[in-house]
């Protein structure tokens, strides 16, 4: 399968995991920003326009505004992918996927705790299923951070994840030099 399959598959698995955590929206003067919603789900009880859960991006936000105008977010980013065969060993294939987790606070102490709240829900949901889309399996050590810059009103954190991938058989087999 495919690094999209798996951003598909973490996205919706990220979703579901983070839907009942409703975060401050920022403010946004003189503009409307539509807020997409994934199919089938709401933002969670409690949500308004000043609150609602994070939205959930694949490897780009929208538009140059959407930095700021779209927190809070979560953005999934493939970093890189492996495939490799030793001599003498199983073929292996692996991503690595970049979650940036964006919120915001007038209050320094809440933001970083929502941020690190985020985290650390999609930390655990990730580390108890291991395995998404019934193919990809988590890898470990499972990475993350949050930023220490003071960007307040918005608040940065991320997680490296690696996933084993399905591998790609070959259709011709080469002899084995000895």
């Amino acid at each position: 399968m495919t690094p999209i399959v798996l951003l598909e598959r973490l996205r919706e698995f990220i979703q579901e995991n983070t839907a009942d955590i409703i975060l401050s929206v920022r403010p946004v003067k003189n503009k409307t920003l539509p807020t997409p919603r994934p199919k089938g789900k709401t933002t969670g009880p409690g949500a308004s326009e000043e609150h609602r859960a994070a939205e959930v991006h694949l490897m780009r936000l929208p538009d140059k505004d959407a930095e700021t105008n779209r927190i809070p977010y979560i953005l999934l980013q493939l970093l890189t992918g492996k495939d490799e065969q030793k001599p003498g060993e199983q073929p292996d294939s692996e991503c690595k996927i970049r979650v940036i987790v964006a919120t915001y606070s007038e209050n320094d102490s809440e933001g970083s705790l929502d941020t690190l709240n985020v985290i650390t829900r999609i930390r655990i949901a990730l580390l108890k299923k291991v395995v998404i889309g019934d193919q990809f399996f988590l890898r470990q050590p499972l990475e993350y951070l949050i930023y220490p810059d003071d960007t307040q009103p918005y608040f940065f954190g991320e997680a490296i994840l690696t996933f084993e991938m399905p591998v790609v058989k070959r259709e011709i087999e080469f002899p084995q030099h000895v």
